[in-house]
């Protein structure tokens, strides 16, 4: 899979209806994992929305998620900017420069779900985050 860039919102509590709605909107497909899917089972988090993506025939990824336990939600800065993909190489060369002179609030590391992933701001303010995914086969 080639990396791709595509927004990626927060939400609290509602990402499950947001991204139903987006769908109806824009059509496509549609995958939702919930945060009980990855070792939350037992948290009243579970059935909330860890990570979801529509993917629509016009060929644009939207990807949303309700905003997990310790994260600050905050209406208006509710979007970050997602690079995804499996070339390893690539993705950590944009991370390296994107979170220099910025701040890191994730490391880019092997997460629950068994990609890297990491969250950083950058130097101009932008909320960044990177996934990267093991090649398909």
């Amino acid at each position: 899979m080639a990396s791709r860039l595509n927004p990626y919102v927060s939400f609290t509590d509602n990402a499950r209806q947001a991204m139903e709605f987006y769908k109806e909107v824009f059509g496509g497909t549609l995958a939702l994992n919930t945060f009980g899917e990855y070792g939350m089972a037992d948290s009243p988090e579970a059935n909330l929305i860890m990570h979801g993506m529509l993917e629509t025939t016009s060929g644009f990824t939207l990807m949303g998620a309700d905003t997990p336990p310790g994260m600050t939600y905050d209406p208006g800065h509710n979007i970050s900017i997602s690079l995804s993909g499996d070339d390893g190489d690539e993705l950590r060369g944009y991370w390296e420069k994107l979170s220099d002179g910025g701040t890191v609030s994730v490391p880019l590391e092997k997460q629950m779900w068994g990609d890297e992933f990491g969250a950083c701001i950058d130097r101009f303010g932008i909320d960044w985050v990177v996934n990267i995914g093991q090649p398909q086969s």
